[in-house]
């Protein structure tokens, strides 16, 4: 059964998002192996959620409960948060609901800014990474798969994605305010990755042109040579901030600190007026320097307060494309249930048939190649009748009906063991 576990800007404290994402990478390499009945795992982790998709074997209550109890308790040690919070924080979404819930996340209906463009492509490489270290299983794949195809059905038949607004682009709409000519602005961006250039890209069509990258991973060079930038090493970093009229943080780890604001200053002999942005997940800004005078600090929780309001229409059409693609995803994985069954009585037809083909050909030799004829005609109808209604009660939510039937018409067969 396909589970879950989702922590997000709207129920999640901001403390406990965090935590959850700084346990991203440990989880990625233990949650499948937290429960024998966890045979694959997908994490999801941004600047507004964490979330993990699980396929999970079903107990001898017919639920997922003890693999979901690993996990959870996988996610609490990892995170150095307790059970009862990780619990509390979770929400645990199971079955068909999955895919109605990722379908909606991938199209950018859940996030902070609706219809953000940034979330396709994260939820698309938590997905990659996933598969790339063989903890995906087929259904895991199925599922993640149809939901890269919704998330391009919906910015393809709507105006969602066309609006083009995003968390960056949300952050630097409300930077205007205090940054009035972008084009004088000295910038500094900290972070080489994807979200990184996401910013460069929003803070260029700002107008902003005096733009240096920093990082600490020893990126900075490399990225700045790729965007026509200016690299700042570390020693130079604290100075840089300090003299920056805008810093936009976008990375993985806590870039800037009291400390470093101080040693800053004390190099270039005090500081400028400075507007510090940060968007990263876990903080990348101490949440300390907001204190100094001077600075400004703009983090997720202030953005996310901002975050405008679409229009009825638009989500509701976004919403129906949705809707169809789970029901589709729903119908389609009820119809794959049945399949062992639908092999077992293949199977069992075909041997039938043989043996009967080479009795009746023995006793007339002479008609042998026209009994062959009729009697494999007649098994591929019988089977194309049997599985089609087969495949339209399972897509109803009865194939189990289906299977059961099939054991009981064909006593001894292949067909009971499929059941």
């Amino acid at each position: 059964m396909l589970v879950c576990l989702s922590a997000n800007h709207r129920v999640t404290p901001f403390a406990s998002l965090e935590r959850l994402a700084e346990a991203e990478e440990r989880l990625r390499t233990n949650l499948s192996g937290a429960h024998e009945a966890i045979s694959g795992a997908v994490l999801l982790a941004t600047c507004n959620r964490f979330e993990a998709y699980l396929d999970v074997d079903l107990d001898d209550d017919h639920t997922p409960g003890a693999g979901v109890d690993a996990a959870l308790s996988e996610i609490a040690a990892a995170s150095d948060l307790r059970y009862r919070d990780v619990h509390e924080a979770l929400d645990v979404t199971v079955g068909n609901r999955v895919a109605h819930h990722l379908f909606a996340v991938a199209s950018g209906l859940d996030s902070v800014v609706v219809g953000e463009e940034e979330i396709a492509g994260q939820v698309r490489r938590a997905y990659e990474e996933a598969r790339a270290s063989g903890s995906t299983t087929r259904a895991l794949e199925h599922l993640f798969d149809r939901a890269s195809e919704t998330s391009r059905e919906v910015k393809n038949a709507t105006q969602l994605a066309q609006s083009g607004r995003s968390l960056v682009r949300l952050a630097l709409e409300l930077a205007s305010s205090r940054v009035t000519a972008w084009e004088d602005a000295k910038v500094l961006l900290v972070g080489t990755g994807r979200y990184a250039a996401a910013s460069l890209a929003a803070l260029r069509a700002r107008g902003a042109v005096d733009i240096l990258v920093h990082s600490r991973t020893g990126r900075g060079a490399t990225f700045a040579e790729r965007h026509d930038l200016v690299a700042v090493d570390a020693a130079d970093f604290p100075a840089a901030v300090a003299s920056a009229d805008v810093v936009v943080t976008c990375t993985t780890r806590v870039a800037i600190d009291a400390d470093t604001l101080r040693a800053g200053r004390a190099v270039a002999g005090g500081g400028a007026d400075t507007l510090v942005i940060d968007l990263g997940m876990p903080r990348n800004v101490d949440a300390e320097i907001a204190d100094f005078a001077g600075i400004e600090l703009l983090d997720l929780d202030a953005i996310r307060v901002h975050a405008p309001i679409d229009e009825f229409a638009t989500l509701r059409d976004a919403r129906e494309i949705v809707t169809a693609a789970a029901g589709r995803h729903a119908s389609a994985r009820r119809v794959h249930e049945v399949s062992p069954s639908v092999v077992a009585v293949r199977s069992w037809v075909e041997n039938l048939r043989d043996r009967e083909i080479a009795h009746q050909s023995s006793r007339s030799p002479a008609a042998a190649a026209d009994i062959e004829r009729a009697l494999r005609h007649f098994s591929g109808v019988m089977m194309h009748h049997l599985i089609a209604q087969g495949h339209t009660l399972a897509a109803g939510g009865d194939g189990q009906l289906w299977a059961d039937a099939v054991a009981t018409v064909f006593p001894g067969s292949a067909a009971d063991q499929a059941t």
